[in-house]
């Protein structure tokens, strides 16, 4: 499976001055870990998040939002967005810091 080059180098910006962001090829497509833990990626040109449980059913009530289920179930707590949904850059760094701020609060590993 490819994936949006276009959309990993915009996630790239909006995490540059985070401190710990690695990447990872998962899933067919990019993945950003922050600290070791998920944080967002790409799978084809769809904008995948971890948000946690709660943050996740709130951001399932945004347009342009889906359950992620690229794996045959649906993984909680994990939302995917379609381009519409990441359009401009802001709305783009939104989601991302949303999954950041997740990340950030996991236990360090």
């Amino acid at each position: 499976m490819a994936y949006s080059e276009e959309l990993a180098a915009r996630i790239r910006k909006a995490l540059a001055r985070r401190q710990g962001v690695a990447e990872k090829k998962m899933f067919g497509g990019i993945t950003f870990m922050l600290r070791r833990h998920m944080c967002c990626g790409v799978v084809n040109d769809e904008l995948v998040l971890r948000l946690g449980p709660e943050q996740g059913e709130k951001a399932l009530k945004q347009p342009y939002t889906r359950e992620c289920d690229f794996t045959g179930r649906p993984m909680k707590g994990m939302v995917m967005v379609t381009p519409n949904g990441y359009k401009t850059d802001g709305a783009l760094r939104k989601w991302v810091r949303q999954a950041a701020d997740f990340a950030l609060s996991l236990p360090a590993k």
